[in-house]
């Protein structure tokens, strides 16, 4: 049997992950969350999963799982997401490199083969280059949540380095699925649309992201796993279809069919970076196959929140 971790793993991506793994039956999956943005509600309810409510920014909360369960791999997703949030308290943003540290001390001391770190297109701040590779990270951001995720980046290639512990950096660029919260874009924009609420937009909407549906990111993450691909190595995973807010505001408009108006709220004074489109070339040889589609990942959201809706009723 072998032991996975998947810390954060009460969040969308965690979650999912989590899911996927543990359909092997030789697998066990340990989730470590502490619930401060992550539910438990997410986390899925299988024989061979198991759920325990802990802190990893707390070396004395995590020490004795690494202990009990000898972990082969470990998937280090735990962390403050989200620029409001990540704005509004960078000093708990901050703690998450306490987490890092610990995580790596942990594994190195434990046996752990690989750990794959969440990362973020964070790290490239402002752009200089469209698509952003992942040759090329220029640290030009202020925000707390970009410094970290640099740090942790140093701390793997470090501890790599001097230890020999092997590392994939995954460098998340927007991914929506079901199970994200109302606190990021895509949720917000379709839940507006599907109730005909209005829908509001930071600045004019020209700033753009591209969007990653959530299976596309997994099952990279799990051929990065399962193919022993990109060990120590950084990796883009995201979609590489760039597309503006306000364009986005009214597709998601036109596929619900609503009747949401939009409207435009004041810029925000930092964190909306005015493009994020990412060099997937990687991504896409170890994909293996075409990404979801912007339509075809909302109308998946859509069919979700209305079955939701009726189990709810």
């Amino acid at each position: 049997m072998t032991n996975i971790l998947v810390t954060g793993g009460a969040g969308q991506l965690g979650s999912s992950l989590a899911t996927k793994l543990s359909l092997n039956k030789n697998v066990t999956v340990v989730i470590i969350d502490n619930l401060s943005t992550g539910n438990e509600s997410k986390i899925p309810k299988r024989d061979n999963v198991k759920f325990i409510k802990a802190d990893v920014n707390d070396y004395k909360d995590i020490i004795s799982i690494f202990a009990t369960f000898k972990f082969k791999y470990v998937f280090h997703y735990a962390a403050v997401v989200g620029v409001e949030r990540t704005l509004d308290n960078p000093i708990n943003v901050l703690n998450d490199i306490d987490g890092i540290k610990n995580i790596l001390s942990l594994s190195k001391n434990s046996g752990v083969e690989r750990v794959f770190y969440s990362s973020s297109s964070e790290v490239y701040g402002e752009p200089f280059e469209i698509p952003q590779n992942e040759s090329t990270t220029p640290l030009n951001s202020r925000l707390p949540y970009a410094i970290v995720k640099n740090v942790g980046e140093a701390f793997f290639k470090a501890y790599q380095r001097e230890y020999g512990l092997d590392y994939t950096i995954f460098r998340f660029f927007n991914t929506y699925g079901p199970l994200q919260s109302n606190d990021f874009v895509m949720p917000r924009f379709l839940k507006l649309a599907m109730n005909n609420q209005p829908i509001p937009i930071y600045g004019k909407g020209d700033q753009t992201r591209s969007f990653c549906y959530i299976d596309d990111n997994v099952d990279t993450c799990l051929n990065a796993l399962y193919n022993d691909a990109y060990v120590n190595d950084v990796l883009n995973i995201g979609n590489d279809i760039e597309i503006s807010i306000l364009q986005l505001a009214e597709k998601i408009i036109e596929l619900t069919h609503s009747k949401s108006e939009i409207i435009f709220l004041p810029s925000l004074k930092e964190g909306d970076m005015t493009r994020r489109c990412p060099d997937i070339g990687k991504m896409k040889a170890l994909l293996g196959r075409d990404l979801i589609s912007l339509e075809e990942g909302v109308n998946k959201m859509m069919s979700h929140y209305n079955i939701y809706t009726i189990e709810k009723a």
